[in-house]
């Protein structure tokens, strides 16, 4: 399994607008394949909407996205609201379980890191021990690798049901030891994250 991370940044005031065109769309899109989720920005960079896609491997979203746009419908017709647009291709973690729709959120918050080169198997090792302890706060939605994008990419997305219960987790789990992994100091590049929040029709919720 691979995911497909898209993020597009949107002209002001658009966001609506977006939404509705894109979950119009959808409806057509996923008798092909369906939606992990689709978020738009509520702290981080400003006006963003982010989405989903989850793939067996290359071979098949090759296949799905050259059948979608043979209809009329797809893609949305967004592009003149589009200012700058981004994908990944992550990799899951092995340990990390397949995200399913539900309810898990309405916070989502989505951390993206540059690692230092070749710390990659370092970084995997200490995950895979420290993270059942770490879900017992919150559950975690996805962690893996960015395979094409950004070099040297890790992101990892966390769920939770305010900003106000993320603090508490992030605090109980420091003060235990449960998390952050141990990590060399100059393992982490860069740093970035944003809190999202859920379309009416994302099936992540």
């Amino acid at each position: 399994m691979i995911y497909e991370i898209r993020t597009y940044r949107i002209a002001p005031g658009t966001l609506a607008e977006v939404e509705k065109r894109f979950g119009e769309a959808y409806e057509y899109r996923k008798q092909l394949s369906e939606l992990t989720a689709f978020w738009h920005t509520e702290i981080g960079s400003l006006n963003e909407i982010v989405h989903v896609w989850p793939y067996r491997d290359l071979a098949e979203r090759a296949r799905i996205r050259a059948e979608a746009v043979k209809h009329p419908s797809w893609p949305p017709k967004i592009r003149d609201f589009i200012r700058t647009m981004r994908s990944e291709i992550v990799v899951p973690f092995a340990f990390v379980p397949e995200v399913r729709p539900g309810k898990m959120g309405p916070f989502f918050e989505l951390r993206s890191y540059t690692l230092k080169p070749g710390s990659a198997p370092d970084v995997t090792k200490n995950w895979e021990a420290k993270l059942p302890e770490r879900t017992k706060l919150s559950p975690i939605v996805l962690a893996g690798l960015v395979e094409f994008g950004a070099a040297n990419g890790f992101i990892h997305i966390w769920a939770y049901e305010s900003l106000d219960q993320r603090a508490r987790v992030r605090a109980e789990a420091a003060k235990k030891g449960i998390w952050p992994p141990p990590a060399a100091p100059d393992t982490l590049m860069t740093q970035e994250n944003k809190i999202l929040l859920p379309s009416a029709f994302s099936p992540l919720q």
